[in-house]
């Protein structure tokens, strides 16, 4: 070298740059069985994210009540969902990885994880600074905005990244709620699953995960942006939409309508054929094949209804895949020129 500072013979070789794509999803028990939800289920709960009680209130309730009770009848649901790829969840995460992988080519790696349980996101953090990236994307796929969420998943690899003494630069993916991508993509795959049912719905009750309403009165977006979605969305469908909110836990007051309580109360309104999606969610999981598809399934017929049909999530079908492939090369526009 000109300024003679020769590189010791014993220098570490230094991978060349590369640039890494981490999506991120919320997280899966290991396995269907009661040990593993309690495992999974105390790191979620755990999180003061998720949990904004102060601990020396929910710390006694999470521990000597709900990790008691709660993971036995989590475990049942699990295992009906459960696959020989594993968690819906993770399989279907890992296949949009291989995917994006396949779509954006060698120039670029992406891998995922998720926020709780395996793979986790420090580990699949070092994985790629190992393999020389020294620009990730943080992709966490929440298309709405919420601080259990998202603010989550970028705590984690704010964490991961804080540990470092040679930090990689860091861009997270923003929420793209109303992106006409993810709009378009939403409107394409739900017109393909409607126009293949063997009835023609009444309505189409689009479903997106609860948060309490405190969070709301706190200044979370999530209601806001859930509203904006769900409105887009049903104003390019021909058939009849609204929205509901999933999954309650606990005594407090949550976003609402509650999607068992409108389940239920649908046939009444003559609403007696329902199509459901949760376009909230960017991969199937337990609260929609199980809390959606089988008990809400039987919530509806049991309330008067005739006709059921849950639809998919954009999981890594066409539609979401070149959506997520469009997001992922805007966010690179500066790091990475396609090749």
């Amino acid at each position: 070298m000109g300024d003679g500072m020769d590189i010791p013979a014993n220098h570490p070789v230094i991978p060349a740059p590369k640039v890494g794509v981490l999506l991120i999803n919320l997280g899966t028990p290991d396995a269907p069985d009661a040990a593993s939800v309690r495992r999974y289920l105390a790191e979620f709960l755990s999180d003061r994210r998720v949990v904004e009680i102060p601990a020396i209130a929910w710390k006694p309730i999470l521990h000597g009540i709900i990790l008691r009770t709660r993971p036995k009848k989590s475990a049942h649901a699990y295992a009906q969902v459960w696959s020989e790829e594993g968690s819906p969840l993770a399989a279907i995460t890992r296949r949009q990885a291989v995917a994006l992988q396949g779509r954006l080519g060698g120039s670029v790696i992406v891998d995922f994880a998720m926020r709780y349980g395996n793979p986790g996101i420090a580990a699949v953090l070092d994985g790629l600074i190992a393999k020389g990236c020294t620009r990730i994307l943080a992709a966490a796929l929440y298309p709405q905005y919420s601080g259990a969420t998202t603010a989550s998943a970028n705590d984690a690899i704010f964490a991961g990244v804080a540990a470092k003494r040679w930090q990689p630069t860091v861009r997270t993916l923003a929420p793209y709620y109303d992106d006409p991508l993810y709009i378009d993509a939403l409107v394409a795959d739900l017109e393909r699953q409607l126009s293949a049912l063997d009835f023609a719905p009444d309505r189409l009750l689009l479903s997106f995960h609860g948060m309490p309403e405190r969070t709301l009165k706190l200044g979370d977006p999530y209601h806001c942006h859930c509203q904006k979605t769900a409105r887009l969305v049903g104003e390019r469908l021909s058939v009849p939409t609204e929205i509901s909110f999933q999954s309650r836990f606990g005594r407090a007051k949550w976003l609402g309508p509650a999607t068992d309580a409108v389940l239920a109360g649908l046939p009444g309104r003559g609403v007696k054929k329902l199509a459901i999606a949760a376009p909230g969610f960017s991969a199937d999981c337990l609260e929609t094949i199980e809390e959606l598809g089988i008990r809400g399934r039987e919530d509806f017929i049991a309330a008067g209804g005739t006709h059921f049909a849950r639809l998919e999530c954009l999981n890594d079908g066409a539609a979401g895949m070149e959506m997520l492939e469009k997001l992922t090369r805007r966010e690179l526009a500066g790091w990475w020129s396609a090749p």
